[in-house]
């Protein structure tokens, strides 16, 4: 899919437009082939810059190619991606490109949060391509630290439910958050490595305001990753405790299954001596089965009484 928008030079506002002209922000989501080659033919770059930002295993780095005096920007954004019925938050790649001072191109391989933000947002200007992209980055570490409060908040609920029973749906939800703070780190540090490059000035041109949106990105970004890293931490805990607790638990529930075989074994035994096919007292008195009966409770009721002495029925 291919959009493109302009801002107008004299009433600053964007509008969507369908013809190629200087100063446009095309946004490109999961382009097709030939979607690619009319971008490529028509701004006069590389396929290899839209094709980059479209490989998911790909990391966050910036490319610069002085003979076509275009740079690509590469960093991770967070996403929510449904794997089975449940949601796991992840990470995948988005690309922008500056072309020399005509053109300013966002590619990424679905839609997402970033980027939906910015088309709805009637303060982008499209030409100023600097501040474009340090809104990008800066938006970018705002909607990590939002993810991050609410991956901490489905931490603190699933560790309730956990409190009351041990279901493996619950863990399993901890394990996919403990996976997602994983990818959200790495994903950070990475971003961050692209922020600081872009800081000393190399790479675009940075006015006054724009280090200061910059040096509030890369504020939030810091502070994402160390949110990130105190959540998976408490959550790497937490799994810990509660493998204990279940472990504990089973040992427990072992134990008194245990317990409750030996007391029922004890009638079992006493029955079984007296049922062999060979003399054994009281075979013949009209009250041997009472007595024996009563013989069998009350060596059963003593083990019962011992085994709970020894904490064993609890």
């Amino acid at each position: 899919m291919i959009e493109m928008y302009n801002t107008n030079l004299e009433t600053n506002e964007t509008k969507k437009v369908k013809e190629y002209q200087k100063g446009n922000w095309i946004n490109l989501i999961s382009p097709s082939q030939e979607e690619i080659e009319e971008v490529c033919k028509n701004v006069n770059i590389s396929e290899d810059f839209i094709k980059y930002a479209l490989d998911y295993e790909e990391k966050a780095r910036i490319d610069i190619e002085d003979e076509e005096n275009t740079t690509l920007f590469i960093i991770d954004v967070p996403v929510l991606e449904k794997e089975g019925d449940a949601l796991i938050y992840s990470t995948m790649p988005i690309g922008i490109i500056t072309v020399r001072d005509d053109y300013l191109i966002t590619v990424s391989i679905k839609k997402n949060e970033i980027i939906q933000k910015l088309t709805k947002n009637k303060n982008i200007v499209t030409y100023k391509k600097s501040r474009f992209v340090l809104q990008v980055l800066y938006s970018n570490a705002s909607l990590y630290l939002d993810l991050l409060k609410k991956i901490n908040k489905e931490t603190e609920i699933a560790e309730s439910v956990l409190k009351d029973s041990m279901k493996n749906k619950e863990l399993l939800k901890l394990l996919s958050l403990e996976k997602s703070l994983v990818y959200f780190t790495t994903s950070l540090k990475s971003n961050e490595v692209v922020m600081e490059k872009t800081m000393r000035g190399k790479v675009i041109k940075l006015y006054d305001e724009d280090e200061d949106l910059l040096e509030d990105a890369i504020t939030e970004n810091k502070q994402a990753i160390e949110m990130a890293k105190i959540y998976s931490d408490i959550l790497n805990g937490t799994m810990d405790a509660y493998a204990s607790i279940i472990s504990n638990n089973l040992n427990g529930v072992m134990k008194y299954l245990t317990s409750i075989t030996i007391i029922l074994a004890i009638p079992t035994m006493v029955s079984s001596f007296w049922g062999m096919n060979v003399p054994v007292p009281m075979q013949k008195n009209p009250f041997g089965f009472i007595a024996i009966l009563i013989f069998s409770i009350i060596i059963t009721l003593v083990v019962a009484l011992w085994l709970n002495k020894k904490n064993m029925l609890k």
